[in-house]
């Protein structure tokens, strides 16, 4: 195993790509995940990676060709970024739906208007629903390490669904930091080349994807659905797999620090965790029992693993970086939801900021445990709150709910 490059985790995605063997790519270039496509489009040109490049007019074509590629038995690679992941989303469903295994890194950002190319969660929470699996990293390190294994989850023949990782836009993107880059042959034990699949076969013709009355329809939602939960135990198992081989925790369902005692539990997703991390050991040492749970997979939710994991806790402060406008915090409603009829009683507080790339640092941070501590003392306190919102013109402040 080589030692660490110094690398974004843009790039160190397309080294996950020329590393996991991908037989096709499709791309459109948008900011911030251009540089993904940049650096394996050069590896293809330098004969350093042995793929097909498809040079398309826009998202949806990019997601449509890696859909007829995959159909073919090939390994399919694609990557986007917050408009261009709203364009893919028709072809977004037909890939879940379809079942191909294709796997698509999206650099998260701000959606539009107002234009903002910097990082939240909006772009990817507004596709939960379209059958894909999202994994989230929170480092650059991840990045590398969650796309090798979102192939082996796409491909294991339990699952045979779409996988999108996520990562923070600009806070990883951008970003340098050490990554260890494994060489081709360990890469090679882990992720074999993807058994072939004659979807397509002129010689054998079928229907593939045709017209099926309602009673057949939900037939085949059913077996979606099934293939979605295996996935929880399969993500498991490649994230312990991977972390024997390679020697690094870096998949899985949650990440979990210094939840065993504690009082107050942050849960959140994507790189905040990272500094969330630094808050909790310092305020460990001053004697505070906070803890964080660090959300790996957000769809399948791992709700059972979550519940168990905040149990003990008095109070869970959930950060969510996109919002369900006339509801909530997605992420905070998925986390009442887990906890919901399971005799876990922790008050949960949905906290919502970092949009748009604003900071979620230590005033904020403090802030919300300040919170967290009245809600704990029985004091009257909003189950949302959201962080960095100045005062109207008149000098009202909004309450967040």
């Amino acid at each position: 195993m080589t030692s660490g490059r110094n690398m974004t985790a843009t790039s160190a995605v397309a080294y996950a790509a020329r590393l996991a063997q991908v037989d096709v790519v499709a791309a459109y270039p948008i900011t911030p995940q251009t540089r993904i496509i940049e650096a394996i489009s050069k590896f293809v040109a330098d004969g350093e990676m042995k793929a097909q490049f498809v040079q398309v007019e826009s998202e949806h074509s990019a997601l449509a060709a890696t859909i007829a590629a995959s159909s073919n038995g090939v390994r399919a690679f694609t990557a986007t970024s917050s408009q261009g992941l709203l364009y893919m989303h028709e072809m977004m469903h037909w890939a879940a739906s379809a079942r191909v295994p294709i796997v698509m890194a999206n650099v998260n950002r701000a959606v539009a208007p107002p234009w903002n190319i910097y990082g939240d969660h909006q772009d990817a929470i507004s596709q939960r629903d379209t059958g894909w699996l999202q994994l989230f990293a929170e480092t650059n390190q991840h990045a590398l390490d969650m796309t090798l294994q979102a192939f082996r989850v796409a491909e294991d023949p339990r699952v045979q669904l779409p996988v999108m990782v996520n990562l923070d836009g600009f806070t990883l993107s951008h970003t340098y930091e050490q990554v260890v880059v494994p060489e081709a042959d360990v890469v090679g034990r882990f992720l074999p080349p993807r058994p072939p699949v004659d979807w397509l076969d002129v010689g054998h013709p079928r229907t593939i994807n045709g017209v099926v009355s309602p009673e057949h329809y939900i037939q085949f939602r059913a077996l979606q659905k099934d293939a979605a939960r295996r996935a929880l135990a399969v993500i498991a198992e490649v994230g312990d797999e991977f972390a024997k081989q390679f020697g690094r925790d870096s998949g899985g369902l949650l990440s979990l620090e210094q939840v065993e005692d504690a009082e107050v539990i942050f849960v959140v997703l994507g790189s905040a965790a990272s500094t969330i991390r630094s808050m909790v050991r310092a305020w460990r040492a001053l004697g505070r029992r906070v803890g964080v749970v660090s959300v790996r997979s957000y769809r399948p939710f791992p709700d059972v693993e979550l519940a168990e994991a905040v149990a003990g806790a008095r109070a869970v402060v959930v950060w969510d970086r996109a919002y369900s406008f006339g509801c909530g915090g997605p992420l905070a409603a998925e986390v009442r939801s887990a906890l919901y009829g399971r005799n876990v009683a922790p008050v949960v507080l949905g906290a919502v900021g970092g949009f748009g790339g604003a900071p979620i640092g230590p005033a904020e941070l403090e802030k919300a445990l300040e919170w967290a501590d009245a809600a704990m003392l029985g004091r009257p306190v909003p189950l949302e709150t959201w962080f960095g919102v100045k005062a109207y013109r008149d000098g009202r402040v909004p309450d967040g709910n």
